[in-house]
């Protein structure tokens, strides 16, 4: 049976799953197709609309400043979509080749590896990164090289202690053996028989980077005007909630629609990669 087939059969059990794929996929074609049916650009204020209710005109209403709620809700939803792929997708691959590098050169290098990842997971990240991107002016460019280089040490850990048992295994003995390099046998070996870790990494990692831009955004530490996210939405919708509650409960809908689908998908991935996952089904 064809591998994709059977993992997606086996995903398909999983009804949130599927119900969280859907989900996800909808948010994506939104912040897509948003900006194209949208009336009004996200930074053009209607003067003559401040702080509306929804109406036919403003299809979630309007903020203090007569920025229409629907496109920025989805410019702000594309903007924090590709923070959260770039980081997760860099730090899926930086800490895959560090841990799975670290524990098959064993040695010197290991315990330098392990002695780093320690020492930042000590050290208190989320303060750092709010320092390195205060003053960045809002670059959201900026807030992503910085959520890369804190990102990567708890999964690189993670796959570390994995790939300890699957260096063991024949088939990286037999490439060591055979004088295949060590940087080889890492990418063409270790990494792909812990592709399914990976893959649920990545999914969990949109998540946490979400969560981690939204906070800083919140905050004013990240995205800045006239950029939005969902982050700086929420931020501006906080301080209106009780005269213009329609300005904080579009991006927080849209933000909780948004991880709660993530976790359904991640959710559901693990029991399709994971061969001893009973919710899955039978083999």
């Amino acid at each position: 049976m064809n591998k994709l087939r059977f993992y997606s059969r086996r995903y398909a059990r999983n009804r949130m799953a599927v119900v969280g794929l859907l989900i996800f996929t909808g948010l994506i074609v939104l912040s897509a197709v948003g900006p194209l049916v949208s009336a009004w650009a996200y930074d053009d204020p209607d003067f003559y609309h401040l702080s509306s209710p929804p109406s036919t005109l403003h299809w979630f209403g309007t903020d203090d400043a007569g920025h229409d709620l629907f496109a920025q809700t989805v410019h702000g939803l594309g903007r924090s979509l590709v923070i959260a792929v770039s980081v997760s997708t860099a730090t899926s691959v930086l800490s895959a080749l560090i841990g799975a590098g670290a524990a098959l050169y064993g040695g010197a290098v290991e315990r330098v590896v392990l002695i780093l990842i320690h020492f930042l997971l000590a050290i208190p990240t989320f303060l750092l990164i709010a320092l390195l991107v205060s003053d960045s002016g809002g670059d959201w460019k900026v807030l992503v090289v910085v959520l890369i280089a804190f990102g990567w040490m708890y999964p690189a850990r993670v796959i570390w202690s994995l790939a300890l048992s699957v260096k063991e295994n024949d088939y990286v003995r037999a490439a060591k053996y055979m004088g295949v390099s060590r940087f080889r046998t890492v990418v063409r070996h270790v990494i792909p028989n812990i592709g399914s870790l990976l893959i649920i990494q990545f999914t969990l990692g949109i998540v946490s980077t979400i969560g981690a831009e939204t906070a800083l955004s919140f905050l004013g530490l990240g995205v800045q005007p006239p950029d939005v996210s969902l982050g700086t939405l929420l931020s501006v919708g906080a301080a209106s909630l009780e005269s213009a509650p329609w300005q904080f409960y579009v991006p927080a809908l849209t933000l909780t629609l948004l991880t709660v689908s993530m976790a359904f998908i991640a959710d559901g991935l693990r029991d399709a990669l994971d061969p001893h996952s009973q919710s899955g089904g039978r083999a």
